[in-house]
């Protein structure tokens, strides 16, 4: 009987070289000091909440089943929408709302490119199903911002209007000014 060798790579992978096949992919989505391992294949369905809002202060809120983005007071502060989230990888997450009922997707149709809010279980995503990649938006941080870019459409990012009340939307020009691009990220406690 030969010997089962297994490897355990700089990467975070627990490579079995007799079967050739990956056991164990690890990383440290949840912060500093803390790893995360799963068997491979499978995502981690560890869902957080956060609240997001872009540096103009607009947060995100419903209105007619579409995202929007706009200058919540009073009693109507209760509308806002939190933003959960599936860690997938490091930098890439799932994007959705509702308990992650409605998830945030970049949908491509023609010359059109448009963010979409689809009925899918946040949970059910898996990064390893080509359809799921719509669902895949990257996390990127600079300083006390951040921002999101659909992984299945490279260079297209996560914006809203300079206006209060539009919709939250995509651009491929996150540095002509005409959008915001940058958001406060922050769980929610």
């Amino acid at each position: 009987m030969d010997k089962e060798i297994v490897v355990y790579t700089y990467t975070g992978i627990l490579f079995n070289l007799n079967r050739k096949e990956i056991l164990t992919f690890c990383d440290n989505m949840d912060g500093p000091g803390e790893t995360v391992c799963r068997p491979f294949g499978r995502k981690s369905s560890k869902m957080q909440a956060f609240r997001i809002w872009d540096v103009n202060q607009k947060t995100f809120y419903l209105r007619n089943n579409q995202l929007v983005a706009g200058y919540l007071q009073g009693p109507n502060v209760n509308l806002e929408e939190k933003i959960d989230v599936v860690p997938i990888k490091p930098h890439a997450l799932f994007l959705g709302i509702h308990g992650g009922k409605m998830c945030l997707s970049c949908v491509k149709s023609g010359d059109e490119t448009r963010l979409q809010l689809e009925a899918v279980n946040i949970t059910d995503l898996s990064e390893n199903r080509k359809q799921d990649k719509r669902f895949t938006f990257i996390r990127s941080d600079s300083g006390p911002t951040t921002s999101f870019e659909s992984a299945a459409c490279p260079g297209w990012f996560l914006c809203t209007a300079m206006e209060a009340d539009q919709p939250v939307s995509l651009t491929n020009m996150p540095d002509e000014g005409v959008v915001v691009t940058k958001f406060y990220f922050q769980e929610d406690e």
